[in-house]
């Protein structure tokens, strides 16, 4: 069942928690939450932690305006519930604090298992939306709050460069639909940067560096709020020659780092995530994201904390993503398979569903799971398998059939906390994938050819050619026996319980 505000109200002791560095999508965020609890007569603290308080003009102009009660916090005696509101409890960019119950609400891609109260849209534009339709899951009369609707306004536009890059209804719902106060959005709007933040920025893009055979660019700017940071990003993003970029200033505790990319075989989220591998945390959407180089790992590794040593750190680690990675188009390459492996699929118990049973054929679905986020068209052939580990693989009923024999009668049991749930793109309607559901146990089949990994693969599926799925050293690449053209990248530890050779 979907989380619903109400889930909260039972619990005394309540906080509500933004990201470190909170945005004004975050603030938004707890904002709406915090009224909501109001009207039900509970009483709830809205804070955030890190080194740094709000400092940017805009915010500061938005708390004020908009009466929003947020606390800047160090510590926090443990309370009953703790909701987590525009991030994910556990990541890096998120003070922790302890407490008896977890929440989470957000819209950025799963980073980690998610507690059971939680609501994560990795495919809307902002957690303004996430909130704006629980509100509206309770008969809130947003419209009715002009500070609440101007907030929500606000939180989206922020966080979808001024609305261009809403692609979900939702967004364009609460765009289109919310009523806030003009004149409040007019000066938010025009108060983004300081005269100081100005020469930042500007000083900053003047002295870019480019790696000119992989359209990137890297910038270092001066110690500043990391919202800054991302107004380089997206302006240098603009720059015609720029696929991809990194901006990032090194604080007395880090560097922090902001990840732009307009190009579907880079993933933000992903380059941030390994430009941070071993050294702090990073991740976000798909075109944006950020992450922490903590200073104490970078010292204890040997690499000196001073400009010179973290701009060449990070020249080298982006080249080493560039120059390290192979991407494979699944259905526009036959992968030769004469020197790899055969393997056959052991007697392991899955799950299946028929996707005609979820939802009309032609509709576009998205499926999450702990391992990401799959897209597909429902065809009247079209079957998803639920592997070991919950995760996703679809498949057409000839290809099943050839490979897995059903077990009529029998319960299907998921084996992950997080079962696989569907969203009808277009609609946002969501369901469980549970309830359809049936148990299969793998039947060898043709089995597949198969080779482990010794650097960084990107494959775009035949079922997914827009978002790649990437495997790294240890992973598998497999390739179907009964249809060369249908690549994939199966996880180490996957293999290893699902494969054999022979």
């Amino acid at each position: 069942m979907s989380l619903r505000l109400r889930d909260f109200l039972p619990y005394g002791n309540i906080v509500i928690q933004c990201h470190d560095n909170p945005d004004a999508d975050a603030l938004a965020s707890g904002y709406a939450l915090r009224r909501y609890l109001e009207r039900e007569g509970k009483q709830a603290r809205f804070v955030y932690g890190g080194r740094n308080a709000v400092c940017k003009s805009n915010l500061i102009l938005m708390i004020a305006n908009l009466g929003i009660e947020v606390e800047h916090v160090e510590s926090l005696d443990k309370p009953d519930l703790l909701i987590t509101v525009d991030c994910q409890y556990g990541e890096s960019n998120v003070t922790r604090f302890d407490a008896d119950r977890i929440a989470v609400i957000d819209h950025h891609q799963v980073s980690g298992e998610l507690p059971a109260m939680s609501d994560v849209r990795s495919n809307y534009g902002s957690c303004a939306t996430v909130l704006y339709e629980l509100l509206q899951q309770e008969d809130y009369d947003i419209n009715a709050d002009e500070d609440l609707a101007t907030a929500l306004y606000y939180g989206l536009m922020t966080d979808t460069g001024g609305f261009a890059e809403i692609s979900h209804p939702s967004d364009r719902d609460l765009r289109d639909f919310i009523r806030p106060r003009n004149s409040d959005i007019v000066l938010f709007r025009n108060s983004n940067l300081s005269r100081e933040e100005l020469v930042i920025a500007g000083d900053a893009l003047k002295h870019a560096h480019y790696i000119e055979d992989k359209a990137c660019a890297i910038v270092e700017a001066r110690p500043c709020d990391p919202n800054i940071l991302g107004i380089i990003s997206d302006m240098l993003l603009e720059v015609d020659t720029v696929d991809a970029c990194l901006v990032y200033s090194m604080m007395p505790f880090g560097v922090k780092i902001s990840v732009r990319s307009c190009i579907k075989e880079i993933k933000a989220s992903e380059l941030a995530a390994f430009l941070t591998a071993g050294y702090g945390g990073g991740g976000g959407h798909l075109i944006k994201a950020g992450g922490l180089l903590k200073k104490d790992l970078l010292e204890a590794a040997g690499i000196g904390y001073d400009s010179d040593s973290v701009r060449t750190f990070l020249f080298d680690r982006m080249r080493e993503y560039y120059e390290n990675t192979e991407i494979l188009y699944a259905g526009e390459r036959i992968e030769d398979v004469s020197e790899l492996k055969h393997y056959t699929k052991k007697e392991v118990r899955v799950g299946y569903v028929e996707c005609d049973r979820l939802a009309p054929v032609g509709t576009r679905i998205m499926i999450r799971t702990l391992e990401g986020d799959v897209e597909v068209e429902v065809r009247e052939d079209l079957v998803i398998l639920i592997g070991i580990e919950g995760e996703i693989y679809p498949t057409n009923r000839q290809k099943f059939r050839a490979g897995y024999r059903e077990l009529p009668g029998e319960e299907y049991v998921c084996p992950v906390e997080y079962a696989p749930r569907v969203t009808d793109v277009v609609t946002g309607s969501r369901v469980s994938l549970l309830p359809f559901a049936k148990p299969c146990m793998a039947a060898g089949g043709a089995g597949i050819y198969a080779r482990e990994l010794d650097h960084r693969v990107k494959v775009f599926t035949v079922w997914d050619p827009d978002k790649y799925y990437l495997g790294v050293p240890g992973d598998y690449l497999a390739v179907r026996v009964d249809d060369p053209s249908d690549i994939y990248v199966i996880a180490r530890k996957i293999f290893q319980k699902t494969y054999g050779e022979g």
